[in-house]
């Protein structure tokens, strides 16, 4: 049976391709994908679901293209001693943190996370998980979570030899046995990349592995590359090349894979990005955080690179990222005027690319064959909206603005500002907390 959801009278913001703003349009959706857009008088007879967009602004779903959903249960820690430098952030906070979370912990960050994902209209996320002392299993519960949020997401486990062969070994399998599930159920909601957390903790032997199954699998890597200068010194001294140099050498990169942050690499390095297709995540807030750097996007997109953004589980909230992605280009450079078009086209161009490798769906278009993700603003604005300044209203207006309804697939997960959702929210925080705190005194 068909479903079909019809959203009249908003002000259409599509920022795929040609920028465009359209006022006054509808937008049906059917069987999941975006099937018409005209003037509301030119829709004809529709006697589905129907949605009032009337002084707001229709944009289509956002994307995080790198995020850590078991970080939610980091807010308010204080048990992790201060770092002064990047390796102690890990082994002080993050590392602790990961080792010590249970499957039950896995799935209520990912779901609190996904929640809060709604409410700010993003509607695809590409997470990376780590839960060392429970890896078998970790992902399914993750996918459940994904499942009752009815948003889509990529997943994967981060393979690490910092905790010994046998955890390697179980995050192998792990990986191979989730790919294996979402290439036969994930469908458009659920699909799965091959998790690898860093060169400078990865053996020649774990990549030769990881590598060789990627290939029989025919699948991509998510992995982080280069986000501190470490990093880059492990590589040097473990095989005499640069960090992506070595990834290249083992078959890690490709159109499929994600190279998260890339902060610390050269221009030669860039290049190979850019030659072997793999898509860039950059994570402004959370690299301003540790101290590690910017990422100099704007060299990356001259060289060729596709460049998406990421919040590294700093936000749900893609535009609040994008504000952040912008004044970093600015710092990094000492130049107020760069980097807008950069770093506006990593959310709304790179993302939707990436997320269109990965789920075989247009994304970040407002258009007949477009996945019917669309994210409807509480915005009317005040100065002038056209094609041509629509992406500085998303930096300094929309970014400012309530979400009010989130939409994936034609599936309204939020009207008005409320869950549609048959999840109890408040059962779920409770619970959350109990298990946030039990982790915290494991810690």
């Amino acid at each position: 049976m068909s479903r079909a959801l019809l959203i009249e009278n908003g002000t259409l913001l599509s920022t795929g391709g040609m920028l465009s703003v359209r006022r006054d349009h509808s937008i049906l959706i059917e069987d999941g994908l975006i099937t018409r857009i005209a003037p509301r008088a030119r829709i004809g007879r529709f006697t589905g679901e129907r949605i009032d967009a009337a002084g707001k602004v229709v944009l289509p779903g956002l994307i995080n293209a790198h995020t850590h959903f078991y970080s939610t249960f980091a807010r308010g820690l204080t048990k992790a001693k201060p770092s002064s430098d990047f390796m102690g952030v890990l082994r002080n906070l993050w590392w602790r943190l990961d080792s010590a979370l249970t499957t039950e912990d896995c799935y209520y960050s990912a779901l609190v996370a996904l929640l809060d994902s709604i409410r700010h209209g993003t509607t695809t996320l590409i997470d990376h998980h780590a839960s060392p002392h429970a890896v078998s299993g970790s992902l399914d519960a993750i996918w459940r979570a994904v499942k009752e949020s009815g948003l889509r997401a990529c997943l994967c486990y981060e393979v690490s030899d910092r905790d010994g062969a046998r955890i390697a070994e179980e995050g192998l399998a792990e990986n191979v046995r989730f790919i294996r599930r979402c290439q036969t159920d994930g469908g458009a909601h659920l699909q799965a990349l091959f998790g690898l957390h860093a060169s400078f903790t990865l053996s020649d032997a774990t990549l030769t592995t990881a590598a060789s199954l990627g290939r029989e699998l025919q699948t991509g890597f998510h992995i982080h590359v280069a986000e501190a200068q470490g990093d880059q010194d492990a590589a040097r001294r473990s095989s005499g090349r640069r960090v992506v140099e070595r990834l290249k050498s083992f078959g890690i990169l490709g159109e499929r894979s994600i190279a998260a942050h890339c902060i610390h690499v050269t221009r030669r390095e860039m290049d190979l990005l850019a030659e072997t297709g793999t898509a860039v995540a950059h994570n402004p807030q959370s690299n301003l955080n540790n101290a590690v750097g910017i990422a100099d996007v704007i060299e990356l997109r001259r060289r060729g690179a596709l460049v998406g953004l990421g919040t590294d589980a700093m936000t749900t909230n893609m535009l609040e990222e994008l504000r952040v992605a912008l004044w970093a280009q600015h710092l990094g450079r000492d130049n107020p005027s760069v980097g807008f078009g950069e770093v506006t086209g990593a959310l709304f161009l790179g993302n939707a690319k990436i997320a269109g490798r990965i789920f075989g769906l247009r994304f970040g278009e407002l258009r007949p064959g477009a996945a019917g993700d669309l994210a409807i603003f509480d915005y009317d604005p005040s100065t002038p909206l056209t094609g041509a300044n629509a992406l500085g209203h998303a930096v300094f207006g929309l970014s400012q603005a309530p979400v009010d309804t989130t939409i994936v697939g034609g599936r309204v997960l939020m009207l008005h500002k409320k869950l549609t959702l048959d999840l109890d929210e408040a059962w779920i925080n409770a619970r959350a907390r109990e298990l946030a705190k039990k982790l915290w005194q494991r810690m």
